[in-house]
């Protein structure tokens, strides 16, 4: 199928939009490449003065650290040229007249071991030993503070910067800072916590200490907005507003009033009435002018459909009546046989024609009970069948089987004509070989539904055994109900005393 027919089998609306869209679709690009490319400048700019406040913070931290770790070196290295006795005291008398650095240290030899200490400085043996000139930046054992150790001549110095002293330095520095940690190889030291949500902050490492220790640091993340982004698109969706507007209006005046005029037109069944098409379909004279043509239509196919269902109705009577006459002939066919049978002069020829009779009157049977198909139109029933058919059987018995018992225990069944007239005919065949030859004993016939589309049809009487050869008249009769049997597309199930058939039948309904 190509392209071309594609678009024809969419629906109006569904072209409209597809054919707005191809007008307007350079505009519509160009204006959401404008408003993406806006959106993101705005973001890296964002993004970049949160890094311009990470990074303040970092260098605010990092001069402390630095501004600490100068001042503990010059204090240390006086004190300690003059010896190791008095030497707290001489380091304290210098740092106490340097600003902003720490004022509590502890004095080590060369070894590690402490030799004097002003203030609380806690455990420092785990702290990495410096050469004289080189500076160690830790984060303290105790996790409180960030541990600075020198080395000079003669031993070696350690200072503890406070969390709240490196805290008071972030916050200082231009910009907002949300959150602060700083981390060495093992440790963390926690020392701004922020409330907000991680998704609201935007975190950068930076470097301290010769990259001994990392700053992790968080600003607020300032993003665009809902109101930005749709002040930025507005052209993009102006576009997308004009397409869903058109599309509306065409669905709403074109295509709903086609809609509804299609499903009242789907909806019409000829023969139920005249069907009620709806008034209101909008603005659209045309589209007023169809439904007027539709209803005119409507009414010509009534009237052409009341003249067809008229003609029908005479048929059927006519059927019927045809039905209804053949019914009749058959039974003064039977009556004519039963008549010429009572003045026939020996018994083989009254036999002769009371079989004759007995085989037109279940054709009757039959026949009748197809034109009450007809009637009700779901097949013919089998238990009104072999009731009648036995009734007649007893009716038309000779004078030595008047006393004969016809047993019935039959389904409520329905099948075809075609059936039921092989079925009267077995039935027939069969009481009337017991009836000639066994007369004093019962026969009975039962039918019984085996399946949703089979029944069984069994008949048993004392005379009906399978193995008897010989005899031209049992030859002959079980010649004719083989026959029956395969008119049913069955096989007889011969059993002494029993003689059974599947047949056919309709599903309960």
């Amino acid at each position: 199928m190509s392209m071309a027919e594609r678009f024809a089998r969419l629906p109006t609306a569904a072209k409209l939009l597809l054919i707005l869209t191809a007008v307007l679709l350079p505009i519509g690009l160009a204006l959401a490449w404008m408003g993406e490319t806006g959106i993101r400048q705005a973001d890296e700019a964002m993004k970049g003065r949160a890094e311009d406040q990470s990074r303040a913070a970092a260098q605010a931290i990092e001069s402390l650290i630095a501004r600490n770790a100068l001042a503990l070196r010059v204090s240390t290295n006086g004190a300690l040229s003059s010896g190791i006795t008095g030497a707290c005291e001489r380091a304290t008398r210098s740092l106490t007249i340097a600003p902003g650095v720490a004022q509590s240290f502890e004095l080590e030899d060369p070894d590690g071991k402490s030799i004097c200490s002003a203030g609380a400085v806690g455990d420092t043996g785990s702290l990495p030993l410096v050469a004289p000139g080189s500076i160690k930046v830790r984060i303290s054992p105790g996790l409180d503070a960030v541990a600075v150790r020198v080395g000079v001549v003669g031993g070696m110095a350690t200072a503890l910067v406070p969390a709240s002293e490196l805290r008071t330095a972030a916050l200082d520095a231009p910009g907002e800072v949300q959150s602060l940690a700083v981390h060495d190889d093992g440790r963390e030291l926690s020392i701004l916590g922020s409330s907000a949500p991680a998704d609201e902050l935007r975190l950068s490492e930076w470097p301290i200490g010769d990259g001994s220790l990392s700053a992790r640091i968080g600003a607020r993340a300032e993003r665009i907005t809902t109101r930005d982004r749709l002040v930025l698109l507005l052209p993009l969706l102006m576009w997308i507003a004009a397409a869903i507007i058109t599309w509306s209006l065409v669905s709403r005046l074109l295509v709903r009033p086609l809609k509804r005029l299609e499903g009242a037109v789907t909806a019409y069944r000829p023969g139920e009435g005249s069907t009620e098409l709806p008034r209101k379909l909008g603005p659209s004279e045309e589209i007023q002018g169809l439904r007027n043509a539709f209803a005119r239509a409507i009414d010509r196919a009534e009237e052409s459909e009341q003249a067809t269902t008229s003609a029908l109705e005479g048929q059927r009577r006519l059927v019927r009546e045809v039905h209804h006459r053949v019914k009749n002939n058959l039974q003064v066919v039977a009556s004519l046989l039963n008549i010429h049978g009572r003045s026939a002069g020996t018994p083989d020829a009254r036999a002769a024609y009371a079989g004759i009779s007995r085989r037109v009157g279940a054709l009757s049977i039959v026949h009748r009970n197809h034109f009450a198909e007809m009637e009700e139109n779901r097949g013919i029933g089998l238990r009104p069948l072999v009731a009648e058919l036995a009734a007649e059987l007893r009716a038309s018995a000779p004078d030595t089987a008047r006393s004969l018992a016809i047993d019935l225990e039959v389904d409520t069944l329905f099948t075809t004509q075609d059936v039921a007239v092989a079925v009267a005919f077995l039935v027939t065949e069969m009481v009337e070989y017991a009836m000639l030859n066994a007369p004093t004993d019962s026969v009975e016939i039962t039918l019984r539904r085996t399946s949703e589309l089979t029944g069984r049809l069994s008949i048993s009487s004392p005379v009906l055994v399978p193995d008897v050869d010989g005899e031209p008249e049992k030859m002959q009769f079980e010649r004719i109900v083989g026959g029956l049997a395969k008119q049913l597309r069955s096989t007889l199930d011969r059993k002494l005393g029993r003689y059974s058939v599947d047949l056919p039948v309709f599903p309960q309904a």
